[in-house]
């Protein structure tokens, strides 16, 4: 997510041709672990895809174990996206500081990933796609 900086909320951007955005549900069942854990597991993630940037699976808050996440103070802000907050995952020590993301109340252009997380890949042991 190298677009996102340290710094107050911004000007917002609109994807367009010149920086792509799309989001469209994964037909995949998504599981995310750490240290053995489930911690998120849904038939209902959505897959974001922005630029040249890697597909990002936003999973559902429904779906996540909040109880194994702990919010942080820490912030970013994406014009094509709005404020970010950030989780750590407890359970992973150190490597899983500020390991998960969520845009509360994303910008228009991005709003069906309200109320959804996503996972730093190498931040946690794994995000698998099952049948």
């Amino acid at each position: 997510m190298q677009q996102i900086k340290d710094a107050p909320a911004g000007p917002i951007k609109v994807p367009g041709p010149d920086h792509p955005i799309t989001i469209e549900r994964n037909p995949h069942q998504v599981v995310i672990s750490m240290a053995g854990r489930i911690i998120a597991r849904t038939r209902d993630a959505l897959t974001l895809r922005e630029a040249a940037y890697p597909a990002v699976h936003y999973v559902p808050r429904k779906d996540v174990d909040m109880a194994l996440l702990q919010r942080t103070d820490h912030s970013t802000y994406c014009p094509y996206k709005g404020d970010c907050a950030y989780f750590s995952i407890p359970l992973g020590g150190e490597r899983s500081t500020n390991a998960v993301w969520t845009y509360e109340a994303p910008h228009p252009a991005v709003v069906s990933i309200k109320d959804h997380l996503a996972f730093y890949p190498d931040r946690v042991d794994a995000i698998e796609e099952r049948p």
